[in-house]
């Protein structure tokens, strides 16, 4: 029976983190769970308050929560790392509060876990829209369904539903995650950037699956474009920050420039056919927050705090 901590970072969202509280209460597992909370909220202290409230109703596992005064997801993730590391884990898994798991979640994680000796993994993560989105969104990063075949793979991109082992943290000294992402997002990618560097090994457990509330604030084009922006944006300036080498510059130039010259043309083809029509757009406006980042601008899109 492994010893697994969960490490939730949490700004402003008490139903939701009272949901996915819920949802872990239920998990099929035989391993000993703690719960760790980082309210990111020094003001309000939403996330602390449901914590008090769900612990005092003979809540199935040790709970704690802890407020961290600095804003910034880089800074949550940091202190609720810190915290883990001395309270022990053999593994820790990180799921945001806007998420909740099925009961089979942790278990699948630890059983690809223990087949693939992966130091980190990440599970399947499907949209949960408030209101019926329209077709476009089956094709558009962040709204289509976030699946992967299970068994070693290249890389990990996001901490949206991940577990890690003790030694990940290990092969890399903190602070772990960079707070110069702290509200742009762009620190988890650059975290595996450097675990990859560091020689870790990582796996998709595509069983392991969470749900994603998806609210109707940004269920729509706009916040599909804005969110390809911001993704474009941090790629870059996690890019700008590890690769020095010529040839990479090249064709990361390249790719931009493409992106931004056959965007146009690709709106116009797919136009017709509402599964495709926002897919280019949103390649254009990844390429165009990739450029924006190579002349130094910085978009911080968790700024603003979607779904409760």
């Amino acid at each position: 029976m492994p010893d697994v901590t969960v490490a939730i970072p949490t700004f402003r969202r008490p139903n939701g983190l009272e949901r996915l509280l819920l949802a872990i209460g239920k998990l099929e597992t035989d391993a000993r769970v703690r719960i760790l909370v980082a309210d990111n909220d020094g003001e309000r202290r939403e996330g602390v308050a449901v914590v008090e409230r769900v612990a005092a109703s003979s809540y199935r596992w040790p709970i704690e929560s802890f407020v961290v005064e600095t804003r910034g997801i880089a800074q949550a993730r940091n202190a609720l790392v810190e915290r883990a590391l001395v309270r022990g884990f053999e593994y820790l898994a990180m799921v945001d509060d806007d998420e909740w798991p099925e009961p089979g979640w942790l278990a699948v994680f630890l059983r690809v876990a223990a087949d693939t000796a992966a130091d980190a993994l990440h599970g399947a993560v499907l949209p949960a829209f408030e209101k019926a989105p329209g077709r476009w969104t089956k094709r558009c990063y962040g709204f289509a369904p976030l699946r992967g075949r299970t068994g070693a793979i290249a890389m990990i991109h996001g901490t949206a539903n991940v577990l890690f082992s003790r030694a990940a943290f290990e092969k890399l000294s903190p602070p772990w995650f960079d707070s110069r992402f702290a509200l742009s997002g762009g620190e988890d990618k650059d975290f595996f950037t450097r675990l990859k560097i560091a020689g870790a090994r990582f796996a998709w457990a595509d069983d392991a699956v969470v749900h994603a509330e998806m609210p109707a604030s940004r269920a729509n084009p706009r916040w599909a474009v804005q969110r390809a922006f911001r993704v474009g944006n941090s790629d870059m300036r996690v890019f700008i920050k590890h690769s020095h080498a010529l040839h990479e510059q090249i064709l990361e130039t390249a790719k931009i420039a493409g992106g931004l010259a056959l965007s146009p043309l690709l709106m116009l083809l797919a136009a017709p056919v509402a599964e495709w029509r926002m897919l280019p757009v949103c390649k254009f406006a990844r390429a165009a927050g990739k450029l924006s980042a190579a002349f130094g601008l910085r978009y911080d899109e968790y700024a603003v705090t979607h779904g409760r």
